[in-house]
Formats: C-alpha cells, structure tokens, sequence
C-alpha cells in the first residue's frame, strides 16, 4: 500500500517538486487570455459575415446598411485578432524580464464600447426592418 504525500499536494507527472510553477501557471494564464482575444476577435468576423450578407437575405431588405454594419464587425474582429498578437508578444516579454505586466484597460474599454454600439445599432435596424 502506497502512502500519499504528507502535504497532501499532487503534481503533475514528471513534475520537478523543488521547481516554483508560479510562472509556469502566470505563463499558462497569459496564453489562455491570447486565446480567448483570438477568439472572439475570430467571432466578430463571424459575426461580420452573419450580419453583412445573411441577415439581409433572411429578411429580405436592402443590403447597404446591414453591409456597413458588417464592416464594422469585420474592423472590430481584425483588430481583436492582431491585438491578441501584440499583446501576448508584451505579455511573454514581460514574463520573460520579470516586469510587471503591461496594463490594457484603454483597449479593452475601447473595444467593448465599440462592440456594444455595434450590438445595438444591429438590434435598432432588426426591429425596424421587421
């Protein structure tokens, strides 16, 4: 019969026990948020191409505005997508020179600003269209 540890602690297989995973974690954290930016910029595109050329055809109504609002999707999207890039770049550096992490409360109040006009602009041309 095997004993557990007496801190009770489980590690990963292969896992050095004096090794701090601290930073290890902090990495892991920093490149889940990239991947959540990624995603939704990803999403916003998916959203250009919904409201751009879908929702015109199901409704049956001109496409010009609901193509402007799609572009303003597919803007949003892009720009979500390269700023994932750029800031798990500043992330990892940060990481790497044991520098605080870079602060990116104006984006990120920039954007959803941005996105939430764009919601209700798409909702104000639905329920006058329908």
């Amino acid at each position: 019969m095997t004993q557990a540890p007496e801190n009770d602690e489980r590690q990963a297989p292969g896992a050095d026990p004096g090794r701090d995973s601290a930073p290890r974690r902090t990495y892991l954290a920093a490149e889940r948020t990239y991947l959540a930016w990624l995603r939704t910029g990803l999403a916003s595109i998916g959203i250009a191409l919904a409201v751009g050329r879908l929702i015109p055809a199901l409704i049956n109504t001109s496409q010009t505005a609901f193509a402007f609002l799609g572009i303003g999707y597919a803007i949003l999207g892009v720009f979500l997508v390269i700023y994932a890039a750029v800031n798990a770049r500043r992330i990892r550096r940060a990481l790497e020179e044991d520098r605080p992490l870079p602060s990116d409360w104006a984006v990120i109040l920039t954007t959803t600003a941005g996105a939430l006009v764009l919601a209700a602009m798409t909702m104000v041309m639905l329920v006058a269209e329908v």
